[in-house]
């Protein structure tokens, strides 16, 4: 079936990227139907959820909310292969506006000042054409009205694919890696920190570390999806 949708979306782009049928005029990137039956986290006004507890005692972080639940096979799975790997940026759009969608029912987000991606290396990006956390902190930007910044937080080192690697290892991984540009544009502010997928949290983490050195930023943290390892 995956094949099929490949093949068909590359043709025919206008079908549901889960189940390859064609889309009404009323539909974007999912069917009603497919849409309806995305594995949805549903974690949205529990600040005790499964994804908030995987940085407790780690991070002090105000909020953790993830749209979806990501596992082998599943719809989620799906969407965002075919976002990172095939560059169908519109589905990270969706599903970054899906994601809005949630932060926006919880009052904690009313004072969010930037919307922060998880950097790629410049290498790196340049090989994607993109990086995946920007496109998904563009969807939810129309959605809760903060803005977007992508040059206050880098990454000052390559650090390779965390796919394959335990959780000590992508720690390893990703330690000191990040630093900011100017700490003067976030004192005192609210920061949503924006990824794809938390899985160990290990990259989010090492952001954090980085950003809760400025005096007074609060920091929440939004992604796509949740799945543990």
């Amino acid at each position: 079936m995956k094949l099929i949708i490949d093949f068909l979306s590359l043709i025919y782009p206008n079908v549901c990227q889960v189940c390859g049928k064609s889309l009404f005029r009323n539909e974007h990137i999912v069917c009603m139907k497919c849409k309806h039956h995305l594995p949805r986290a549903r974690f949205t006004n529990d600040r005790d959820n499964p994804a908030a507890q995987v940085f407790w005692g780690r991070v002090p972080l105000k909020m953790v909310i993830t749209g979806f639940l990501y596992n082998k096979g599943n719809a989620i799975q799906q969407l965002i292969h075919s976002f990172k790997y095939r560059g169908f940026k519109e589905i990270g759009i969706f599903l970054g506006a899906e994601l809005g969608t949630e932060i926006a029912k919880n009052d904690l987000c009313e004072d969010i000042t930037f919307i922060i991606p998880v950097p790629l290396h410049p290498k790196k990006e340049k090989k994607r054409g993109f990086n995946q956390s920007e496109i998904i902190a563009v969807g939810i930007a129309a959605k809760i009205g903060a803005k977007v910044n992508t040059s206050i937080l880098y990454r000052k080192t390559s650090s390779g694919t965390q796919t394959r690697k335990s959780k000590y290892e992508r720690w390893q991984n990703v330690e000191s890696i990040f630093s900011i540009k100017d700490e003067s544009l976030l004192k005192n502010k609210h920061i949503l920190l924006v990824d794809d997928v938390i899985t160990t949290g290990a990259t989010i983490e090492a952001c954090a570390q980085c950003l809760l050195q400025v005096e007074g930023v609060k920091l929440s943290v939004a992604a796509v999806a949740f799945t543990r390892m």
